[in-house]
């Protein structure tokens, strides 16, 4: 019996090349210039979801499932609130 090699062009990843794991957090001076660009272009509500999710370091799909019944009583807005953190699934 006589054994062939099968010539197939090797599959590429698709991540090769490109950096993987967790991404360094931002620097003060990206946070800032995120802060002004947002207030620049008067996007006051991303500048207030952006600032929360600075301030209290909470992961995103914490602060998408936020209402605004969450931090508000009718016209007044609280000064503090409580936001349990969901568990990641893996």
């Amino acid at each position: 019996m006589e054994t062939t090699a099968i010539n197939t062009p090797g599959c590429v990843p698709w991540n090769k090349g490109k950096f993987t794991g967790q991404k360094p957090p931002l620097r003060l001076k990206e946070i800032w210039a995120i802060r002004i660009r947002l207030q620049l272009s008067a996007r006051t509500r991303d500048l207030a979801i952006f600032n929360l999710a600075i301030d209290s370091k909470l992961r995103a799909c914490d602060l998408t499932k936020l209402r605004v019944r969450d931090i508000c009583h009718g016209q007044h807005v609280i000064s503090r609130a409580t936001v349990m953190q969901q568990k990641r699934s893996r």
